[in-house]
């Protein structure tokens, strides 16, 4: 048995140590969004950066400034350049000549072997992701990767078991905090069960880990009337 000033040691001891953790715990809950936070940001900003680098070097082979070759300018005139070319592109798309050449663009790329079908694919995944609320596209919940635990997910399309005739739902489970890669799984319709999140609210979940999610959510009660039929 410990003796009283044993145990007197022990009190003084452990009471620092339990404030410790808990303040420690506290600061990992205060950093943690603002970490996930910034992990996205970098992520994004490093992809804009190397987009925009072939852009960079053009200029600097017209101009030949010193400024322009300063690293941090690099990477400001490399972010700006990609949301330029971007906003240009997306502005001519709107348009119905604009519209009429991206046309023609996507008709070429069909005709090649490998890249219409890595297009067509990452095409349709995009078209998924921005659909609207009345469209097919659904937030939904699936038990992966074991059963009793739920994985966020998009119902892409429903298709026939040719053998059985039973429904299944093509869902796309995309990976937190790295939403870009994805699993792809095939499962009966009867086994997803349909949420009350928006694309908003599901992305916003994913990227951030869980820590930006609504107060309640459906995760129980799988649904038949997944396409609302």
């Amino acid at each position: 048995m410990l003796t009283f000033k044993e145990q007197s040691v022990k009190s003084v001891l452990v009471r620092p140590m339990r404030s410790l953790q808990r303040n420690i715990l506290a600061g990992l809950i205060t950093v943690g969004p603002l970490f996930v936070t910034w992990l996205v940001f970098s992520f994004l900003l490093d992809k804009l950066v190397r987009a925009g680098q072939p852009l960079v070097y053009g200029l600097q082979s017209m101009y030949p400034e010193a400024w322009l070759r300063r690293p941090w300018m690099q990477s400001i005139l490399a972010v700006a350049l990609t949301l330029l070319v971007l906003f240009v592109l997306g502005k001519l798309t709107s348009l119905v000549i604009g519209r009429q050449v991206f046309g023609l663009f996507e008709s070429v790329l069909e005709r090649l072997p490998v890249v219409a079908k890595v297009y067509s694919s990452v095409r349709q995944l995009l078209d998924t992701m921005m659909a609207k609320k009345d469209s097919n596209q659904r937030v939904v919940l699936v038990d992966f990767p074991i059963a009793g635990q739920k994985s966020i997910g998009f119902l892409t399309r429903t298709i026939v078991d040719s053998n059985t005739g039973e429904e299944l739902a093509a869902v796309l489970l995309p990976n937190a905090i790295n939403p870009t890669s994805a699993f792809l799984q095939l499962l009966p319709l009867s086994r997803v069960t349909l949420t009350d999140l928006n694309m908003e609210q599901a992305m916003s979940m994913l990227l951030t880990g869980g820590a930006v999610a609504p107060e309640r959510i459906v995760f129980s009660s799988p649904r038949r009337d997944v396409l609302g039929a």
